[in-house]
């Protein structure tokens, strides 16, 4: 199966060639399984990585049922033994052409009640996860001369909100470290990507509540299709870019931050404290 290409490409269009491979963690669900299938109709072949076995089983199975090529790796990212396994089984398999991390967790309420179990989970996952794995692919990635990371923040990192600082704090350093590689790998062909999504809809909100002290995210009510996030993420590897805000008039954030900043200090609270005083 052919890439999809446009029949005149933009001189900052990638020439992707058929059958690379993906590697995609957080692939059970959400973004993750969204991309895992913009991709495979793409034409590439696809590593999908997340802990639920059945769920990467069905999706592995959809995929190959319409022509596609998906292999699984269950695998819990919280582990950094489970990262290097999952590098060397990927390095035995080829290698890989792309590595998106979207791999995510997410809790809502007063960080002072947060348990440190928690805390200690979504750091290793949000940030620890997607940085070993990216220490152990762009070297191998560099020797080869090509290679592209793309790595799915969030727009909280831009707007740190009450309820989610520790969310906030993993998507701003993973914002940061996107940021900076793409800086150090400019005029090479290895590409670092960051995505910036707005809220998703995806059962990432049920997960997120269900976890101990935590509560519903408000942002649910202006979440998105988790469709729209893949097609991000087909574009940026098409046509490498820093950042792609998703939707594209997010990209107004960082001034809402800059200017009004003040405000959300002094209302941002209030839901927070309303939701104290009916627990």
């Amino acid at each position: 199966m052919s890439m999809e290409r446009n029949a005149k490409t933009p001189a900052s269009e990638v020439r992707l060639q058929s059958g690379m491979t993906a590697v995609i963690t957080g692939a059970s669900s959400g973004i993750g399984a969204a991309t895992a299938d913009r991709l495979a109709r793409a034409g590439m072949r696809l590593i999908l990585v997340a802990r639920r076995a059945d769920r990467l089983e069905a999706l592995t199975a959809t995929i190959r049922s319409t022509g596609g090529a998906a292999s699984m790796l269950p695998a819990d990212l919280a582990l950094d033994s489970e990262r290097v396994r999952i590098f060397q089984a990927v390095e035995r398999a080829g290698g890989a052409d792309v590595l998106v991390n979207s791999a995510g967790l997410g809790w809502y309420g007063y960080y002072s009640d947060m348990p440190w179990a928690t805390a200690l989970e979504m750091i290793q996952v949000n940030v620890a996860a997607a940085v070993h794995l990216t220490s152990l692919f762009l070297p191998h990635m560099k020797s080869r001369g090509q290679g592209h990371i793309v790595i799915v923040g969030s727009i909280a990192a831009g707007i740190p909100s009450q309820g989610v600082a520790l969310y906030s704090g993993s998507k701003a350093f993973l914002d940061a470290f996107a940021t900076s590689l793409h800086r150090e790998l400019r005029g090479t062909r290895l590409h670092v990507s960051v995505l910036r999504p707005g809220p998703v809809a995806t059962e990432f909100f049920e997960t997120s509540a269900a976890r101990p002290a935590s509560g519903p995210i408000p942002a649910r009510r202006f979440a998105i299709r988790a469709e729209r996030v893949a097609e991000a993420v087909w574009s940026v590897i098409k046509r490498p870019r820093r950042v792609v805000y998703v939707p594209g008039v997010l990209a107004i954030v960082p001034w809402i931050e800059a200017s009004l900043g003040w405000l959300m200090d002094r209302l941002g609270p209030l839901h927070l404290r309303a939701r104290r005083m009916r627990a």
